[in-house]
């Protein structure tokens, strides 16, 4: 039931809201609020996981200790992992997306010709 998702790169457009003073304190606590949701997400997941193993009679830690995956799961983890890291600098990736747009030659040479003369 895997489903087929493209990978856009998606970025919210005009000015982010900017909360402290300090350059990159924002990008920070932003990555610091998608690790904690994600943490809460994890930790709900492993108590249901607890929960439902218990009810069924079943060794879960033992289960998981010798659990090997297969290449569909293995990619599937990846993709998670991919998705989660996505999510992680979002704001890096944005940045990075609009000074890549910012270049162009003219602003290279300009660039060349400020270093030349200094």
């Amino acid at each position: 039931m895997t489903e087929e998702r493209p990978h856009v790169i998606r970025h919210a457009k005009g000015k982010r809201p900017q909360f402290y003073d300090t350059p990159g304190l924002d990008a920070a606590m932003s990555m610091i609020m998608v690790l904690a949701n994600e943490m809460c997400v994890l930790r709900d997941r492993l108590d249901s996981a607890e929960r439902v193993a218990k009810g069924s009679g079943l060794d879960l830690a033992a289960g998981i200790e010798a659990l090997e995956l297969d290449q569909d799961a293995l990619e599937q983890r990846e993709q998670r992992r991919q998705d989660f890291l996505q999510r992680l600098f979002y704001l890096q990736l944005k940045d990075a997306d609009e000074a890549a747009k910012a270049q162009t030659e003219a602003v290279y040479n300009e660039t060349i010709a400020d270093i030349a003369q200094q």
